[in-house]
């Protein structure tokens, strides 16, 4: 089995990157984030690998870090998302937003990918709750704190940021991370309206 490969960027494709490595270029299909993070053509990268072996084919995946590669395995753990979905998945939202949503039972995120429909969105929120790569993608203590948030079991003041926050455009996770720094520091008695105003001042930071 593959696990990594370090070489050349030899050329790329609308999905995927030629790698040379000592001479034989190998193909892997990468999410659009992880193409965009490679190197120009004729520089030297390291791309962590997952292989799939199937009766009719012997396929490469790549990924920028091993924590993208463990979400592209885990998100294959559901039923529906294969690794097509799972790249689109993964080019659509970073690592830390798919957390996020998922810590968030956030349906919506997951289905603005491409060929993820309400569905299969909510497939993906539901099977994967509680279940994050070892590799880690937040702080413990904000997945905590937005868990508590997409279970319901968090304060209402808190909760009402968090709405509050999204209503002035901000993703659902870039709020609950922002406000899980804001409670971490002051505590979670703070009235809705200091809540809203830290929480900005977080997010222009």
């Amino acid at each position: 089995m593959i696990g990594k490969l370090k070489g050349l960027v030899d050329g790329f494709g609308d999905d995927f990157v030629h790698l040379d490595v000592g001479g034989v270029v190998y193909e892997a299909f990468c999410s659009s984030k992880t193409l965009a993070a490679l190197p120009q053509v004729g520089h030297a990268t390291v791309v962590h690998i997952e292989m799939i072996v199937r009766e009719d084919m012997i396929r490469l995946y790549g990924f920028a870090s091993e924590a993208e590669k463990q979400w592209f395995r885990i998100l294959m753990t559901v039923q529906g998302v294969g690794a097509r979905v799972a790249l689109s998945i993964l080019s659509t939202l970073t690592i830390s937003e798919l957390a996020s949503a998922i810590a968030l039972q956030d349906k919506t995120m997951i289905g603005r990918a491409n060929g993820v429909g309400p569905k299969l969105a909510v497939r993906v929120v539901t099977e994967l709750k509680g279940k994050v790569p070892e590799t880690g993608t937040l702080d413990p203590g904000v997945l905590g704190f937005q868990a508590a948030l997409g279970e319901g079991s968090a304060g209402g003041n808190v909760t009402d940021a968090v709405s509050a926050l999204t209503n002035l455009g901000y993703s659902s996770a870039q709020a609950s991370a922002a406000l899980a720094r804001v409670v971490t520091r002051e505590g979670d008695g703070l009235a809705t309206d200091k809540l809203i105003r830290l929480g900005l001042k977080e997010l222009s930071s």
